[in-house]
């Protein structure tokens, strides 16, 4: 079965009939009939339902869902209708930090962060049995999977897809997953995406080291590559411009020292010679 959108009578000219329907009991001085009139305004009173706004009320006849109320308003509906009301607004949800292993079998904590609302009231009355624990295994259940999906971060291949760097693709990965899994209790994925991403305790003293070091490595590599153009550069214009001609064994002294300048973390001093 799927949602049905029930549409209701107006509660306010159900009222007025409430209101007329006991001066009729003027025209009948029997005992019998006030009772019976009684019991039916008592029913009838049972019917009204008030419906808030990004609320809904789902209706069961006698154990057969008979639709869902979902615009806000006032209403009368069968007096036998049982109503079971739900929620339409959007819910967050923040995760538990979890431990897991990454997809090369790193421990790491991870939490994410979902945000969610229900779509369809039939499946989210009567498909699942309490929603809020459901979402909540489920989202535990797409997290785990994930991690064990992509690595904490590259190693070598630095066009791989890692939790840490691939924002985008992890989260529309995570989001399909937990639409997936959630579309059985009739509930929309607005937004998942992850909250806290860190090695565990731990490994966090040795992979903060690996990536200081690689951080290094990649900066030293860019300061050498822009020394190089420098220098090719500066020897190419000095000879363009006539200012000075070298030989090789120039060219080797000078590329040597404008290195050592250009790629030292550290300042340098520098020596002029004099010919006599």
């Amino acid at each position: 079965m799927k949602e049905k959108i029930l549409n209701p009578i107006s509660g306010w000219v159900m009222i007025t009939i409430a209101v007329l329907l006991p001066f009729s009991s003027l025209l009948y001085h029997n005992i019998i009939f006030w009772i019976v009139l009684g019991i039916t305004v008592l029913l009838f009173l049972s019917g009204f339902k008030i419906v808030y706004p990004n609320m809904a009320k789902g209706m069961v006849l006698f154990g057969k869902y008979s639709g869902t109320i979902k615009s806000d308003g006032f209403y009368w509906v069968n007096p036998f209708y049982l109503s079971k009301d739900i929620s339409l607004k959007a819910n967050n949800f923040d995760s538990e930090r979890m431990k897991v292993n990454d997809k090369r079998g790193n421990p790491i904590q991870i939490s994410i962060i979902l945000v969610w609302k229900v779509k369809d009231t039939f499946a989210a009355l009567f498909e699942v049995d309490q929603l809020h624990p459901f979402v909540k295994i489920q989202a535990d259940a797409a997290v785990r999977k994930l991690a064990n999906q992509f690595a904490y971060d590259h190693v070598d291949d630095h066009d791989e897809v890692t939790l840490r760097s691939s924002n985008n693709e992890v989260n529309d990965t995570l989001e399909k997953e937990l639409q997936d899994r959630l579309n059985i209790a009739g509930i929309e994925v607005l937004e998942a995406r992850i909250g806290y991403l860190a090695y565990a305790p731990e490994i966090a003293a040795a992979m903060l080291k690996r990536q200081q070091a690689e951080a290094i490595v990649s900066a030293r590599y860019k300061i050498v590559e822009g020394a190089v153009g420098m220098v090719e550069g500066a020897l190419k214009s000095l000879e363009e411009k006539g200012i000075a001609n070298f030989d090789d064994k120039e060219k080797s002294r000078i590329v040597s020292n404008l290195m050592v300048v250009l790629c030292s973390d550290k300042e340098t001093s520098p020596v002029i010679e004099m010919n006599s």
